[in-house]
């Protein structure tokens, strides 16, 4: 795996990763005016063909847009980030699509996961996202077109928009090939 944008602080220990985001880092792409930010931080390897991703993490999210997740991406204008993003005061489930311009769903869960695990399927172009609150029971939060490129990068990413950082814990980062059952 490789980082682009690596955190100020980082270290990987077994199957996990701990990560302290730094400050004013997004990913994200407004309409036309504006504004856009590329400097998130994205721990990732090259996929290609269909696959499945799963993670789980847990995080100190306490500042507006705090995030952290998994993240797919194909360049700067064409990527999905999904996972927990703060949210006046609530720490919502979240996905963002990126076709040259970002769109963003958001919902709020009752309460801070102690851990909260998500799962990305890639079949063909499409990108589903699931999330779960105990490991086993998954939802479907977003399906979505991303490309039919072949090579895409996956990973783990952090951001904190507005805040002055802030430290999350990946586990069990894993990427293998669906299933395929008749």
């Amino acid at each position: 795996m490789e980082w682009f944008n690596p955190p100020p602080e980082w270290r990987a220990e077994d199957d996990k990763i701990y990560v302290t985001s730094a400050p004013n880092t997004d990913f994200w792409r407004k309409q036309p005016e504006g504004p856009y930010a590329d400097n998130g931080h994205f721990y990732f390897q090259k996929a290609a063909g269909d696959f499945i991703a799963d993670v789980s993490f847990t995080g100190q999210f306490r500042e507006q847009y705090d995030q952290a997740g998994l993240m797919i991406r194909l360049d700067e204008a064409n990527w999905v980030k999904c996972g927990i993003e703060f949210y006046n005061e609530v720490p919502h489930v979240s996905a963002v699509v990126t076709k040259t311009y970002s769109d963003w769903s958001i919902q709020p869960l009752p309460a801070a996961p102690d851990d909260f695990w998500l799962r990305v399927t890639r079949e063909g172009a499409i990108i589903e996202v699931f999330y779960s609150t105990d490991g086993h029971e998954y939802h479907l939060i977003r399906q979505a077109y991303l490309t039919s490129e072949p090579l895409l990068d996956i990973g783990i990413m952090a951001a904190a928009p507005l805040g002055s950082g802030f430290p999350v814990v990946f586990t069990g980062f894993r990427l293998k090939a669906p299933s395929r059952s008749s």
